[in-house]
């Protein structure tokens, strides 16, 4: 009985530990086009801002800040201040919601118990039920700086219940570079370590 209740008690913690773990990961369906010449390396580069961008200097600065682990997981080194890099990367952020409707036609259409007395049930309830998701995106492109030839482009997309995006970029650049410079246009699902808080 003791030994019984000891294995449970492990295989209880296993599961709590388990479930800890998945929490600080997270998964992002990555897309990568690449143009990357074969006998090309990394090297130095800086962040190019679009206007709107500029507009917003904390924010891109931000944003940059994440994304600098990935870049230099990649091999790329920051160039040295006020001097132009080898590469230009230029980086977005997208979070958009979506409210999505849960009435299944099994309850209202015909399914198990549709109908009462003939009458359909839910007639006049409004029972619907609605549920905002957010669709979380990063996008990155690096181009050589002397011609303008855009050579990487990868973006990573997942989506959750929170449109709190900040403390998910790191991970989710990491996942964008994964298989930095290869490229595929078939996306794939990618599981990176999300950083401690």
């Amino acid at each position: 009985m003791t030994r019984t209740l000891i294995l449970l008690a492990a295989c209880v913690a296993s599961a709590v530990l388990a479930g800890c773990a998945a929490t600080h990961q997270l998964t992002s369906e990555v897309s990568s086009y690449s143009a990357w010449p074969a006998e090309r390396k990394a090297g130095s580069y800086t962040f190019e801002r679009l206007p709107s961008q500029q507009l917003r200097a904390e924010r891109a600065q931000r944003v940059e800040d994440s994304a600098r682990r990935a870049l230099e997981g990649a091999g790329f080194t920051p160039a040295p201040e006020g001097q132009a890099g080898e590469y230009t990367v230029q980086i977005g952020v997208r979070v958009s919601a979506t409210e999505a409707y849960y009435d299944d036609p099994f309850w209202w259409r015909g399914g198990l118990y549709a109908h009462r007395f003939g009458r359909p049930w839910g007639v006049g309830f409004g029972l619907s039920m609605p549920s905002v998701r957010y669709a979380r995106e990063v996008a990155l492109l690096i181009r050589d700086r002397k011609s303008g030839q855009p050579l990487y482009e990868t973006r990573a997309s997942n989506d959750g219940g929170s449109a709190s995006i900040d403390a998910l970029l790191p991970a989710m650049f990491d996942a964008a570079m994964k298989d930095f410079p290869a490229g595929s246009a078939t996306s794939r699902n990618v599981t990176t370590e999300l950083a401690p808080r």
